[in-house]
C-alpha cells in the first residue's frame, strides 16, 4: 500500500506540473515578444537575478543564454546589495525573478534599475507585486498549485519559471540565427562540441608521432612502424612527403600468406587511401569513416603531406563516439 501510495503521489506531482506548464503556454502572449526585442536591443549583458528556488532557476536561465549567443551572467541580489551591483552597467537588461514578486532581498537591486534607466523584464505571478510595478516587461506567470502537499515548497512555480526562461532563450536564439556550430564552438568540452570540431584542430592537439615510412623501406622496417604506431597501420611517404599510399596490418597479412616477405612498402600497401581535408568537421569524418568500416585515416594538407593521423579506437575513448 505504501508503495502504490507513493507512486501515486509522485504520478500526481507530474500531472499538477504538466497542468501549470498548460496554463503557462495559453498564457504566452506580446509580453514574451518585447522582452526578445528588448534583449535584441542592447549590446550589453543580460543580467539574470533571483534568490532562493527562482534564484537556481536563474542560474540555470543565465547559462542557457549565455550558451546560446546572448551574454548573460547571475547575480545574487544580496551580494548585489553589498557591491555587486557594480557588475549592472548601463546598457544591461536585467531579469528579475520571484514568483511572488515580493523577495525583500531584491528590492535593491530593483531601485537601482530604476534610478539608472535599466529595463527590468519581470517573471511574477503578480502584476501589483513589489517586482511587477518595478517591471518595464511583464511576463506574467499563472497562478497555480505547488505540487508539494502543503503548498509551501516551489514546485510548479519553479517549474513554470524554468520553461518560460527555456521559451525565451529559444526565440532568442532563433532570432540570431544561432546554429549547431555557434552552439558547439561555445561547449568545446562537450560531445557535440568535440563532433563540430575540424579535422585539423584534432590533429593539431596531438603530439604523438605519425606512423610514417618511405616507399622504399624494407617489408622488416614496415613491421616496425605499424608495430610501434599501435594504430595498425603506417603512412608510405614519396620522395617529396606526399602520402602515397598506406600499409594495415591486414595488408602485412596478406603479404605474408603470398609470400612477399622481402617486398618494399611500395609493393605492399594500398594506393590512394581515404584522406581527410583539414576543414572537415570531425561529425562528418566521423560519419563517413564508420558508414565505409575504415578504421583510421590521415589528414592530408594540400600538398597531400600528412598532418596527423584519426583513428576510430582513439576517438572512442576520447568520447567522439
Amino acid at each position: 500500500m505504501s508503495e502504490n501510495a507513493d507512486l501515486a503521489l509522485a504520478r500526481s506531482v507530474v500531472r499538477i506540473e504538466r497542468d501549470a506548464l498548460e496554463q503557462l503556454e495559453a498564457s504566452l502572449g506580446h509580453t514574451l515578444l518585447d522582452a526578445v526585442e528588448l534583449i535584441l536591443a542592447t549590446d550589453r549583458h543580460v543580467v539574470v537575478a533571483g534568490v532562493g528556488k527562482s534564484g537556481h532557476i536563474g542560474q540555470k536561465i543565465a547559462a542557457s543564454l549565455a550558451s546560446t549567443g546572448t551574454p548573460a551572467f547571475f547575480i545574487h541580489p544580496t551580494e548585489a546589495s553589498h557591491g555587486d551591483l557594480g557588475m549592472v552597467v548601463p546598457g544591461s537588461v536585467v531579469i528579475a525573478i520571484s514568483y511572488s514578486g515580493e523577495s525583500r532581498e531584491m528590492v535593491d537591486l530593483l531601485r537601482y534599475c530604476k534610478a539608472n534607466a535599466l529595463p527590468v523584464i519581470a517573471m511574477t505571478r503578480a502584476a501589483d507585486s513589489t517586482l511587477g510595478r518595478y517591471a518595464d516587461v511583464l511576463l506574467q506567470m499563472p497562478v497555480v498549485a505547488e505540487a508539494c502537499p502543503n503548498g509551501l515548497a516551489p514546485t510548479s512555480s519553479t517549474t513554470m519559471a524554468l520553461a518560460l526562461g527555456d521559451a525565451l532563450t529559444i526565440v532568442l536564439m532563433s532570432r540570431r540565427g544561432f546554429s549547431r556550430e555557434d552552439f558547439g564552438s561555445r561547449h568545446p568540452g562537450g560531445k557535440l562540441g568535440r563532433s563540430l570540431q575540424t579535422a585539423g584542430d584534432y590533429v593539431g592537439e596531438r603530439k604523438d608521432a605519425m606512423p610514417l615510412i618511405g616507399a622504399d623501406a624494407a617489408f622488416e622496417a614496415v613491421i616496425y612502424a605499424v608495430s610501434e604506431g599501435r594504430k595498425g597501420c603506417a603512412g608510405v611517404l614519396d620522395t617529396h612527403g606526399v602520402l602515397t599510399g598506406m600499409v594495415t596490418d591486414g595488408d602485412l597479412r596478406r603479404a605474408m600468406m603470398a609470400g612477399n616477405t622481402g617486398a618494399s612498402a611500395q609493393h605492399v600497401m594500398t594506393r590512394h587511401p581515404r584522406t581527410i581535408d583539414p576543414s572537415e568537421r570531425m561529425q562528418v569524418v566521423i560519419k563517413e569513416l564508420s558508414e565505409n568500416r575504415i578504421s583510421n585515416a590521415f589528414v592530408v594538407d594540400e600538398t597531400g603531406q600528412p598532418l596527423g593521423l584519426i583513428d576510430m579506437k582513439d576517438l572512442l575513448a576520447e568520447g567522439y563516439l
